[in-house]
């Protein structure tokens, strides 16, 4: 059974491959996920990797945790399961003469701005 790992606090110059090679150390690597910018491409700083053995996956964790790499101490621990979002919703409008709006909440999509 394959277990996704959480690995935080990534200096923004590593790669996929970096992780591969260093996550490969202590067990079979399903999967590298490096989470970057949508706009710029640029790394966030995180990352999930997914080991192909809850073994191997215990053992990056115990070896990687806090553990110094590019001059920056990783964070590995187990993922935990994305949440489910409902639909993007509006919030209700707000009156005039007294009384409250709803909440706001947007969903998705991008922000825009305008280039001057």
């Amino acid at each position: 059974m394959n277990t996704k790992l959480y690995v935080g606090n990534l200096s923004f110059d590593t790669t996929e491959n970096d992780l591969q090679d260093l996550f490969a150390q202590h067990g079979p690597v399903s999967e590298v996920n490096l989470i970057t910018d949508r706009m710029s491409g640029r790394s966030r700083g995180f990352a999930f990797v997914t080991m192909g053995t809850p073994e191997g996956a215990q053992a990056a964790i115990t070896a990687l945790a806090g553990k110094e790499i590019q001059g920056r101490a990783l964070t590995v621990n187990e993922a935990r399961p994305r949440e489910e979002h409902g639909p993007a919703g509006g919030g209700g409008g707000g009156r005039r003469n007294g009384g409250g709006g709803g909440g706001g909440g947007g969903g998705g999509g991008r922000r825009q701005f305008s280039r001057r």
